[in-house]
């Protein structure tokens, strides 16, 4: 951050007055600009015993697989956040079934809030972002091509939940980059 969204003027990065992090200050105005985590919503979309995934047709991690999944808008709850990522992203209407799981992901500033969801009439296809949708259960998933960390431990712990038929607890954990070995 360069300038003050509240004055134009430029800003500084420090410590404000009874705060214990920098923070970009406004030279002019005095304005705290406080950079938050982002919230990432997404969805399980399952269809009899199997769940929905798309291959990426975006950066980062083109052609990988992932679950429907994004930033949170304004004005939205995590809910709607969802259902909006999993029609843009697969072309599918989802009924929420239920939170299930919250990883927090604090080297890259984001929080996913993943949601069982059932499709509608099990209709999907492939959104702008995505090169295609399929089905898969936890044989045929393509384990070693998913795109991020935090869909692999969610859908191990799915595919954990659904074999033990205890039901889907709400899953917590944090995603943690680890430094590269010398």
């Amino acid at each position: 951050m360069k300038f003050c969204s509240t004055c134009g003027a430029s800003v500084s990065l420090r410590i404000p007055e009874g705060d214990n992090r920098e923070r970009f200050v406004c030279t002019g105005c005095q304005t705290i600009h406080y950079q938050n985590p982002k919230i990432v919503a997404g969805s399980i979309p399952e269809w009899d015993g199997q769940i929905l995934l798309c291959r990426r047709a975006i950066e980062p991690r083109y052609g990988l697989w992932t679950l429907p999944a994004g930033f949170m808008e304004n004005g939205e709850t995590t809910e709607q956040a969802a259902m909006r990522e999993t029609w843009e992203e697969a072309g599918a209407r989802i009924e929420i079934l239920g939170l299930y799981s919250i990883f927090s992901i604090p080297h890259i500033s984001q929080v996913y809030m993943l949601f069982r969801g059932e499709l509608v009439e099990g209709v999907y296809e492939a959104g702008d972002e995505s090169l295609e949708c399929r089905l898969f259960d936890a044989r045929t998933l393509p384990w070693d091509r998913l795109a991020f960390p935090v869909v692999q431990e969610t859908l191990t712990r799915y595919f954990e939940a659904k074999d033990k038929g205890n039901g889907f607890p709400l899953q917590r954990g944090e995603i943690i980059k680890h430094p590269p070995r010398a």
